[in-house]
């Protein structure tokens, strides 16, 4: 836990949990986690089983249901400990996961950066010439051998290089359309907490899926044109994102 920079006399915020994607750990949220502590949010990460400092497993057993029951045991845990729900903010697959959870764990709002998207969500925004890699026994970590990107400089690059890691294929099979996954469906009726959807968005088809996510689950958008997937949290564009999650936020104050 990340304590936040708070007078003891100021209104009681819920903590926030920063879920991160596949392939990575709570070290995504390295430029993240010092902006919210200065604005006072506490703040908790979690390593999903297998990811940075988290247990080692077998990946090649590893379901999408395991991750589910480490992201609730968290929130369980947060909830005993603070006495109130966090709101969670979650990158790529972390997205799914923790959409998939506000259907029957309460929580008290949900960000959703770069989120991979729901069976609804492509039914009405599918994928364009999608080029179907069948996953092996697990999904290697990602090369990531370009030089910079369009919001990555060498050194934002060189730091993921660093951490990367593989990743459960059976997972991958429940949730990613490019791994021939019919996908996770999200009933959306199911989440009533407060939402925001923050997309990287290159082209029509990508605004048109973050929008169609935000639709989904009643959430605010923004989509931010020019950036990348993981640029959103560790490029030179990354306060952007930030700065509009922090405005989202003080909806909580005095909560």
């Amino acid at each position: 836990m990340f304590h936040g920079n708070r007078d003891p006399g100021q209104s009681v915020r819920p903590p926030l949990l920063f879920v991160h994607g596949a392939f990575t750990g709570s070290w995504m949220w390295s430029k993240y986690i010092p902006h919210f502590i200065s604005a006072g949010w506490n703040s908790y990460c979690v390593n999903l089983r297998g990811h940075y400092k988290s247990r080692s497993v077998d990946f090649t057993k590893i379901l999408f249901e395991d991750y589910l029951e480490d992201i609730r045991l968290v929130i369980s845990e947060i909830v005993e400990e603070c006495g109130t729900p966090p709101i969670v903010i979650a990158f790529s697959m972390g997205g799914i996961l923790s959409q998939k959870l506000a259907e029957s764990v309460k929580i008290a709002g949900l960000v959703l950066i770069d989120s991979s998207i729901c069976r609804e969500v492509h039914a009405e925004a599918h994928y364009r010439d999608l080029a179907l890699r069948m996953p092996d026994l697990v999904v290697p970590a990602p090369v990531r051998d370009e030089q910079i990107s369009t919001d990555e400089t060498f050194e934002d690059i060189e730091f993921q290089r660093k951490y990367l890691s593989m990743e459960s294929a059976k997972a991958f099979s429940e949730f990613s359309f490019h791994f021939g996954a019919e996908g996770i469906s999200i009933e959306s009726e199911k989440i009533t907490c407060p939402s925001l959807v923050i997309c990287a968005v290159n082209d029509e088809s990508d605004d048109h899926r973050g929008l169609a996510t935000a639709r989904h689950i009643g959430g605010e958008y923004l989509g931010l044109w020019g950036t990348t997937h993981t640029g959103l949290l560790v490029g030179q564009r990354y306060y952007e994102a930030v700065s509009r999650i922090m405005v989202w936020l003080a909806r909580f104050d005095g909560c």
